[in-house]
């Protein structure tokens, strides 16, 4: 009896925030501006009215303002949901939306360095996916790993989400030049990473992490070397 081998991973579709990068210090930030200024903002409120607007953020309703297809429309949506700290630190959320749209608002999950450079050793291409309205490669660089990603397909430079269906997932496979069978979509949402199936991808969506620890990558790399066993056993 034959037997039937999944095909080899020789690609990596990656998400960016919340699985290869976090929005780690924000709160920090926001308390630094606030003191700064002589407000009065503690930590916990500060914590609270953030967290608060990151679940929202994830809402369908939200979702379907369509705030990565368009850096203004961006800019707008998160400002609007960080309109109670707003009320609070009147200014805050523009300054906030600055920080977190440059390198000094993304910090790398612990695992995310080690990872990119043991997936290079091996060969495997990566395109990093990201629903976003901003640009990615000058924080790539500037924590290290733009060399490591061969293309950046990101939603609002092509019209389209990821949730849309296939379309973002396909412009990536075109210019890794991999087909969708020896690939692998890795995120942690299933309304859009897990979108990555609807162009015929292996996804696997990661679990939340907390900040400051490992995303778990190390799944993602015993299934390529697992993948790569079976293939020459």
């Amino acid at each position: 009896m034959a037997t039937l081998l999944a095909p080899p991973i020789d690609a990596l579709l990656l998400d960016f925030g919340h699985t290869l990068c976090d929005t780690a210090s924000s709160v920090e930030f926001i308390t630094t501006w606030t003191s700064a200024r002589g407000l009065v903002l503690s930590a916990s409120d500060a914590q609270l009215l953030w967290d608060d607007a990151r679940v929202r953020s994830r809402s369908g309703e939200e979702v379907a303002k369509g705030r990565d297809r368009t850096p203004a429309l961006h800019r707008a949506c998160w400002t609007a949901l960080w309109a109670p700290l707003d009320a609070r630190a009147p200014g805050v959320a523009d300054a906030l939306y600055d920080y977190e749209t440059g390198p000094l608002g993304w910090t790398p999950y612990v695992d995310t360095l080690p990872f990119l450079r043991a997936v290079r050793e091996r060969g495997v291409r990566v395109a990093v996916v990201s629903d976003v309205a901003f640009e990615l490669e000058p924080i790539a660089e500037a924590h290290g790993f733009a060399d490591l990603v061969d293309t950046f397909v990101l939603s609002y430079r092509h019209g389209a989400l990821k949730a849309d269906g296939p379309a973002l997932f396909e412009v990536a496979l075109a210019a890794l030049d991999v087909p969708a069978p020896r690939s692998l979509m890795v995120g942690d949402n299933n309304v859009n990473d897990g979108v990555g199936i609807s162009a015929g991808l292996r996804t696997l969506l990661l679990p939340h992490a907390p900040s400051g620890g490992p995303r778990g990558l190390a799944t993602v790399l015993a299934m390529i070397d697992g993948l790569r066993r079976v293939q020459t056993s």
